[in-house]
C-alpha cells in the first residue's frame, strides 16, 4: 500500500465540532463546578457588535408600514406553508404565546423578551412543531426591516396583530426586546432526558401540583403549560384543573386570567392531528442539512393544509376560527361532550350532538365540516368550580371577557421585560400596572456631597452601611429585569423581614437612613445606595488608596400600594455567597447557587470573584461570621482574601457542616475559618486563575478599580433611565 492510500479517508480537521464529537471538561469530570453559565454574558456571539444600539435603532422604525405589512401577511397564503382558512392568525398566536409563555416566576428566566425560541432547546421543543414555519413566514418582514425590529419584538408583535386582524381591541404594545445569538444554556428546563417524559419526574406526588420542582412551571420537559390530553395523558379535567391552576400561577397569573387566556388562546385557530405522528421527521435541530433549519417534516400526502400533524389533537374550538368573538364559551357549555380519539391516536373531546351549522369548516374547504373539539383543559374550565364560575361571567359579557384577556394577554407577552420605562413605542399603554413594580422616579439635582457627609457623621459603621445596600440591590435577576436597589422596597414587606436582610440589623440602619433622606428632601433609595458608597470610600481609604465610587442619583420609592408583595415573595434570597449565607442545606452546593444568582445580576466570574473577595475584607457577611474573612484589617478593601487564600504556608482542613479551618502549616494553629465558596476560589481552576491575579503584589490598586466597577454594575442594575 502506498503512503497515499494510507491517508485515504483521514479527516484532515481535528474533532471538537465533529459530529463525533470528543467527551469535553464536564464529560470527564462531571462534579467539577461548571462557570459556562457566567458565559451567558459573552459579546463575542453578537454579530451586530458591542456598538449597536437597538433602542437608538427603533427610533429609525416605521410602526405604522411595520403594522400594515404583518396585518397583510395574516391573509397571504404561501403554497409552501398554506394557512388555515387563509388566516395566519391561529399561528402567529401561537408563535407569540408559546414565545412569551416559557416565562416562570420564579428566578425569571424563559419568556419571549430575547428571541429565544429561534435557538435550541426551545426550537425543537415537541409543544412548539410548526412555529418553525411561522418564523419564516415573518422571514421576508424581518428582513425588509432589518436591524430596526429585533425578532423578539417581531414575534410578539405578529401575535398583536394577528389578534387585532381578527377583531380583538389589544390593550398595547412595548417594543424593546433584544436579540440573543446562542442558546441560553443556563436555563433549567427539568431533569429529564426524555421529550415528554411522564411528569411524575418532576412532582413530588403527582396528584399534589404544588409539589412541582421549583423554579420550573410547565408540567413536562417539551411543554409550554400543561398536557391537552390530561396528567400523564390521561384525560381527568379536575386533576388537570389543579395542575392549570400551578402553573399558572407559576407563570404570575391568578384564576381570571388563567381562564381568559385560555379561552382567549382557543377563541382563534386550531390544533392540527390528521395524520400519523409516528412518520414525523426529525425536530429542526436534528433535521438534515436540506431541511434548512425546519424541521417535523410530514410524509402525509401534502403534509401541510388539512393534513398538517402537530400536537396530534385535532381540531377547532369554535365554528369561526378567525373570528373575535364569544363561539369558545357557547360552545363549551351549551353542547354535551365525550372523550375520543383523533385521526393521530390523541385523545381530545367531541360534543356528543351538535348542529351541522355550528361545526367549523375544513381549513381549504368550506364546503366540508368537522367536529370541533376540546381538550382536557378546555373541560377543566368547565368542571373545576372556580374556574367554571369565571367562564359563565366570560360567556354572558363579552366584552369584559375582550378586555380581560386584552390584559392578560399584554401581561403574557410583556411580563419579562421589567419596569415600564424599557418600554418603548407609540402604543405603550400609560396605566402603571403593578406587576410591573412602578417606581415613581427620584430627585437628581441635588448636593450629593452633603448627603454623603450626613452619612458618614452618622454613627453608622461602613460594614452596615455596605451590606445594607448590597442587599437592596442584590435583588435584581436580568431575567426579567425585577429586583434591584430603585424604589428601596427592601424598607417595605415582604423585604423587610427576609431572614437574609437581618432584620433587625436592617430596622437599625434603615432608621438613621431614613432620617437622612427626610432631611435631605431626597428618596430613601438614593440614599441606601449612597451610604454603601461612604461605606466602601472609607474602606478604599484605609487600604491606602483614594478612589471615588461613581453614582447616579434618581432613585424613586416605591409604595405598599405600588408593590405587588406576594409576586416579591419569590425574590426573597435563600443564599447569598457574596454575604457567606446559606438559609439551609440544598440539594445543589453553595458554590452552584452562587453561580446561579451571579448570572441573574449580570455579573461575570472575574466581578463575581472581585466582588466576594472584597466582601469578605469589609467585614460584611450575614451574621457577622467570621468565615473566609483573611484578613487582620477587617474594614480595609484589601486583596488579604486572595493572599492568604493561596498562601501555600497554610494547609485547608474539613471540620464539618460545611465548614473548613485554615491553618497554619508549621504550627497547626487556625489562622480562619472557611465555607465552600471561600475555598472554591482557589480548588476551581478557573477561579484560582482570576484569585491569583488579585493575590498578586501588583494588582493591590487594580482589585480596588476592579471592585468599584464591579459594585457600580450591581447598584445601578436596575437604573434603565440612565
Amino acid at each position: 500500500m502506498n503512503e497515499q492510500a494510507k491517508i485515504v479517508g483521514k479527516c484532515p480537521v481535528v474533532h471538537g465540532g465533529h459530529t463525533s464529537r470528543q467527551a469535553s471538561n464536564t464529560d470527564w469530570w462531571p462534579n467539577a463546578l461548571n462557570l459556562d453559565i457566567l458565559h451567558q454574558h459573552d459579546t463575542k456571539t453578537n454579530p451586530l457588535g458591542q456598538t449597536f444600539n437597538y433602542r437608538e435603532e427603533l427610533k429609525k422604525l416605521d410602526v405604522d408600514a411595520l403594522k400594515a405589512d404583518l396585518r397583510a401577511l395574516m391573509t397571504d397564503s404561501q403554497d409552501w406553508w398554506p394557512a388555515d382558512w387563509g388566516h395566519y392568525g391561529g399561528l402567529m398566536i401561537r408563535m407569540a404565546w408559546h414565545s412569551a409563555g416559557s416565562y416562570r416566576l420564579a428566578d425569571g428566566r424563559g419568556g419571549g423578551g430575547t428571541g429565544n425560541q429561534r435557538f435550541a432547546p426551545l426550537n425543537s421543543w415537541p409543544d412548539n412543531v410548526s412555529l418553525d414555519k411561522a418564523r419564516r413566514l415573518l422571514w421576508p418582514i424581518k428582513k425588509k426591516y432589518g436591524n430596526k425590529i429585533s425578532w423578539a419584538d417581531l414575534m410578539i408583535l405578529a401575535g398583536n396583530i394577528a389578534y387585532e386582524s381578527m377583531g380583538l381591541k389589544t390593550f398595547g404594545f412595548g417594543f424593546g426586546r433584544e436579540d440573543i445569538w446562542h442558546p441560553e444554556k443556563d436555563v433549567y428546563w427539568g431533569s429529564e432526558k426524555q421529550w415528554l417524559a411522564p411528569s411524575d419526574n418532576r412532582y413530588e406526588n403527582v396528584d399534589d401540583p404544588k409539589t412541582m420542582e421549583n423554579p420550573l412551571a410547565a408540567v413536562q420537559m417539551g411543554l409550554i403549560y400543561v398536557n391537552p390530553e390530561g396528567v400523564n395523558g390521561k384525560s381527568d379535567p379536575l386533576k388537570t384543573a389543579a395542575q392549570i391552576r400551578e402553573t399558572f400561577a407559576r407563570m404570575a397569573m391568578n384564576d381570571e386570567e388563567t381562564v381568559a387566556l385560555t379561552a382567549g388562546g382557543h377563541t382563534v385557530g386550531k390544533a392540527h392531528g390528521n395524520g400519523d405522528a409516528r412518520l414525523i421527521g426529525p425536530d429542526p435541530e436534528a433535521a438534515d442539512v436540506t431541511e434548512q433549519g425546519m424541521g417535523w417534516a410530514n410524509p402525509n400526502k401534502s403534509g401541510k393544509g388539512r393534513y398538517t400533524v402537530t400536537s396530534g389533537i385535532e381540531g377547532a374550538w369554535t365554528t369561526h376560527p378567525t373570528r373575535w368573538d364569544n363561539g369558545y364559551f357557547q360552545m363549551l357549555f351549551n353542547h354535551e361532550w365525550e372523550l375520543r380519539k383523533s385521526p393521530a391516536g390523541a385523545n381530545q373531546w367531541e360534543p356528543v350532538s351538535i348542529r351541522e351549522e355550528d361545526k367549523p369548516v375544513d381549513v381549504e374547504d368550506p364546503s366540508i365540516r368537522y367536529n370541533p373539539m376540546m381538550t382536557d383543559a378546555d373541560m377543566a374550565m368547565k368542571v373545576d368550580p372556580i374556574y367554571r364560575e369565571i367562564s359563565l361571567r366570560f360567556m354572558n359579557d363579552q366584552d369584559y371577557f375582550s378586555e380581560v384577556f386584552a390584559r392578560a394577554w399584554f401581561k403574557l407577552t410583556h411580563r419579562d421585560m421589567g419596569p415600564k420605562v424599557r418600554y418603548v413605542g407609540p402604543d405603550v399603554p400609560a396605566e402603571d400596572l403593578i406587576w410591573q413594580d412602578p417606581v415613581p422616579a427620584g430627585r437628581k439635582d441635588y448636593d450629593v456631597d452633603a448627603v454623603k457627609a450626613k452619612i458618614a457623621a452618622s454613627g453608622l459603621g461602613a460594614s452596615d452601611l455596605i451590606a445594607t445596600a448590597w442587599d437592596s440591590a442584590r435583588t435584581y435577576r436580568g431575567s426579567d429585569m425585577r429586583g434591584g436597589a430603585n424604589g428601596a422596597r427592601i424598607r417595605l414587606a415582604p423585604q423587610k423581614d427576609w431572614v437574609g436582610n437581618e432584620p433587625e440589623r436592617l430596622h437599625r440602619v434603615l432608621a438613621v437612613l431614613e432620617r437622612i433622606a427626610a432631611e435631605s428632601g431626597i428618596s430613601i433609595a438614593d440614599t441606601i445606595v449612597l451610604a454603601g458608597n461612604v461605606g466602601l470610600e472609607q474602606a478604599i481609604k484605609a487600604a491606602g488608596f483614594d478612589v471615588k465610587v461613581p453614582f447616579a442619583p434618581g432613585r424613586g420609592d416605591a409604595t405598599d400600594e405600588q408593590t405587588d408583595a406576594e409576586s416579591f415573595s419569590v425574590l426573597e434570597p435563600i443564599h447569598d455567597g457574596y454575604r457567606n449565607w446559606l438559609k439551609q442545606d440544598y440539594a445543589v452546593s453553595p458554590e452552584e447557587l452562587m453561580l446561579d444568582r451571579t448570572q441573574l445580576m449580570g455579573l461575570t466570574a472575574p466581578e463575581m470573584t472581585a466582588l466576594v473577595g472584597g466582601m469578605r475584607v469589609l467585614g460584611t457577611n450575614h451574621g457577622g461570621t467570621k468565615h473566609g474573612v483573611f484578613t487582620d484589617r477587617v474594614g480595609a478593601l484589601t486583596t488579604d482574601f486572595f493572599v492568604n487564600l493561596t498562601d501555600m504556608a497554610n494547609s485547608w482542613h474539613a471540620v464539618g457542616n460545611g465548614l473548613y479551618e485554615i491553618r497554619d502549616r508549621k504550627t497547626g494553629a487556625v489562622k480562619w475559618t472557611a465555607t465552600r465558596i471561600d475555598l472554591v476560589f482557589g480548588s476551581n481552576s478557573v477561579l484560582r486563575a482570576y484569585a491569583e491575579v488579585y493575590a498578586q503584589d501588583d494588582s493591590r490598586e487594580k482589585f480596588v478599580h476592579d471592585f468599584v466597577a464591579a459594585w457600580t454594575k450591581v447598584m445601578n442594575a436596575d437604573r434603565f433611565d440612565i
